[in-house]
């Protein structure tokens, strides 16, 4: 059967350890012994699985976003440079706010 990392996740180590008796791996060795963190790393590594959680932004463009963010991240070393207090704390709050957007984008 295919897993994938959220399916193994999921499961109990007495589950976990069920799926590592039918694996002949040398990570799975003395899979009895292993707690669930280890038991999870060891049969992803048998089964060749992507432990990395990856993240889809969708409804905005990332790429533009990011360059709005490095754009802003120049503004704000200049600010810095020139004591510019005021407009330094309205840049960072503009950056804080991208970001925030973004992170409610990722799924």
């Amino acid at each position: 059967m295919d897993y994938t990392f959220q399916d193994l996740k999921q499961k109990t180590v007495a589950e976990l350890r069920e799926i590592a008796k039918d694996i002949e791996h040398e990570a799975v060795k003395g899979y009895t012994q292993l707690n669930k963190e280890h038991l999870l790393k060891a049969i992803c590594t048998a089964l060749n699985i992507d432990m990395h959680v990856h993240h889809d932004v969708i409804g905005l463009d990332k790429s533009r976003i990011k360059r709005e963010i490095r754009k802003l991240k120049l503004e704000r070393d200049k600010a810095l440079e020139a004591h510019d207090h005021k407009q330094l704390k309205e840049i960072r709050r503009k950056i804080k706010v991208i970001k925030n957007k973004l992170r409610k984008a990722m799924v």
